[in-house]
């Protein structure tokens, strides 16, 4: 009885203290149709493939793909993460060293087909857009505004997620001119 007369006081305490930041413009809140916007709920995310095992091009020709075979926790935590319509960077690893397109998740986490055991998860996606200009690790590397992105920072886990700054920056990067085009 003790314990959840405290977690109830507790509890309004909470609610008290963000009622009075809000009240006096200390802390705003996003408004609901804001909250319920889908780019305000979307997440986004960085996959990893080799070209010669799975490419950008082999998975425009299928159209659809299951992404499976994913053995890190953390990358299974990510992939239990991804809602229908997020958007998922395509990224070459290994050769290319670039991000080349931009997928969204079609089918949210499910059992993956390439293994019994139900801890493990695949999800479907489908190819979006390619990229004007894959953006080279190297570019990814030098730009300031992605110094914490996960590609740099933990280099070896294939599913990742991707705040929407570093989204659109790597958008922005793809846009930018080449030096063959200038």
């Amino acid at each position: 009885m003790l314990i959840s007369t405290l977690v109830q006081q507790t509890c309004w305490t909470y609610r008290l203290l963000l009622f009075t930041l809000v009240t006096l413009n200390f802390l705003t809140l996003p408004s609901v149709s804001k909250l319920q916007s889908a780019e305000y709920l979307m997440n986004y995310w960085l996959v990893k493939s080799e070209p010669f095992v799975y490419s950008w091009e082999q998975f425009l020709k299928d159209g659809e793909t299951c992404w499976s075979g994913v053995r890190n926790f953390a990358a299974r935590i990510h992939l239990n993460g991804m809602k229908k319509g997020d958007q998922v960077m395509f990224y070459h690893s290994n050769e290319g060293l670039a991000v080349v397109g931009i997928a969204k998740v079609s089918k949210t986490a499910y059992q993956d087909p390439t293994t019994d055991d139900n801890r493990w998860v695949a999800v479907d996606i489908v190819p979006y857009k390619t990229l004007k200009n894959p953006v080279a690790l190297k570019i990814i590397k030098t730009d300031s505004r992605l110094k914490d992105i996960a590609l740099v920072r933990i280099g070896r886990l294939s599913v990742m997620p991707l705040t929407k700054t570093e989204f659109d920056v790597l958008i922005e990067l793809s846009s930018a001119k080449t030096k063959s085009e200038k």
